[in-house]
């Protein structure tokens, strides 16, 4: 059947390549002149199953308070006082009760682990390259309470089938020497020697490229004005073309990957989301010419920072904002990154020259993201990954093109029915 993918990020692409590979007519829409320009873009970079934590967990409302409007915190809530707001905040605070937390815990990893396994298979059957590494990732500990409380996380984690190894702080640097310069801070760390890194949207661009080898119809440039519906069902798509021309497009299946503004699409035709937009920053820099760069991906637990090489660059990413769409770029948070990454690692990259960039990702409440149908029956949403975009993104792809085709997905998740 013909299908129309509203998307064209990590979680777009993604399903347009699975669809396909089952035999649908597939057509993606985006608004950005290429494929993966918005989220996807200059993310963390990691891929990072053992992180599967969720951010609502029992003792965060206190964190979230502690941070309240201070500018660098790595979880800032900007009150808006609007209902989309408040809502997604009170049912974030229901899924910190500890049976929510575990449960979501569990949700995140099948997928996790059912994606990783769907990267690498895919990995091995077109020999993609996007400056991968499959070292894992090193999450390092400053605080001697962090790292205690990093070991009973990876106890619980390891529950549910992740392998989070606790190390000493000789054993991490042996594992990445780059933490030599901070041997006298270092309470300890976890590491997850499955996990990886790569560039989300070289991934994204060449898998597109790939989805068009296979036949699938790219329509960049094309905003996407309003979802026509009849009879209870899909009936259209009216897009606004860059040139300024308009058309209806229409399909037997229509998939909503929109990030964050799925919301603000599906809410006109009576379909509202738990999704509120999480803003991100990253910075880029060269390493060339520098030496101390870390070679294994890497997560500083104090700021809720990362670290990812990406060939002869270092990406930096964190912090999350609560702060409605706005997608100015604020500097105090930007240059923060760059501070901590000097601090860590002071010969690691031209500290000068950063490219910095932000992002909205779109975030549920239990940071389990929405795939599956709609109660409109023709209309299927993927959306709601937060920071796990790029962890989850082939198998909640391979997922979504399953339940399209009417087929039970391969990993126990609690889809949308």
């Amino acid at each position: 059947m013909k299908v129309i993918v509203m998307g064209a990020g990590i979680i777009g692409t993604a399903s347009a390549w699975y669809l396909a590979k089952l035999g649908h007519e597939v057509v993606v829409i985006d608004r950005q002149p290429g494929a993966g320009l918005e989220t996807s873009f200059a993310n963390g970079a990691q891929i990072s199953v053992s992180q599967s934590e969720p951010w609502a967990a029992p003792g965060a409302p206190f964190k979230v308070m502690k941070w309240l409007m201070k500018d660098d915190a790595p979880l800032l809530f900007r009150p808006k006082f609007e209902w989309h707001q408040l809502s997604w905040g009170m049912r974030f605070m229901i899924e910190c009760l500890p049976w929510r937390f575990r449960h979501n815990i569990r949700e995140m990893v099948n997928l996790g682990l059912y994606s990783r396994i769907a990267l690498q298979e895919l990995r091995a059957e077109t020999g993609i390259d996007y400056d991968q590494l499959t070292r894992g990732i090193l999450q390092f500990y400053t605080s001697n309470d962090d790292f205690l409380a990093a070991q009973q996380a990876s106890q619980l984690l390891k529950q549910y089938g992740i392998d989070r190894e606790v190390k000493s702080a000789e054993e991490a640097i042996a594992i990445e020497p780059a933490l030599n310069h901070i041997r006298d801070r270092l309470a300890g760390a976890t590491y997850a020697p499955t996990d990886e890194s790569g560039d989300a949207h070289v991934f994204t661009k060449k898998l597109a490229a790939l989805c068009a080898v296979k036949g699938v119809q790219f329509k960049y440039g094309a905003m996407i004005e309003a979802i026509e519906t009849d009879a209870g069902k899909v009936s259209g798509l009216r897009l606004r073309h860059s040139t300024g021309h308009t058309e209806t497009v229409t399909a037997d299946a229509y998939i909503c990957a929109m990030g964050s503004y799925s919301y603000l699409m599906l809410k006109p035709i009576g379909i509202t989301i738990p999704v509120y937009p999480a803003k991100g920053y990253s910075a880029t820099l060269s390493t060339e010419g520098f030496e101390g760069a870390p070679h294994v991906s890497l997560t500083d637990e104090a700021m809720k920072i990362v670290f990812s090489r990406l060939g002869n660059r270092m990406r930096i990413a964190g912090t999350a904002e609560l702060d409605g769409y706005s997608t100015n770029l604020s500097l105090i948070r930007t240059e923060a990154l760059v501070k901590r990454a000097r601090e860590l690692f002071p010969n690691a990259a031209d500290y000068d020259n950063p490219v910095y960039w932000t992002g909205l990702r779109p975030a549920t409440p239990s940071n389990c993201p929405l795939i599956g149908r709609t109660k409109i029956s023709n209309l299927f949403l993927n959306t709601g990954h937060g920071t796990l975009g790029w962890t989850e993104g082939c198998g909640s792809g391979r997922a979504l093109a399953d339940l399209v085709s009417g087929k039970k997905p391969d990993v126990d998740y609690q889809f949308l029915q």
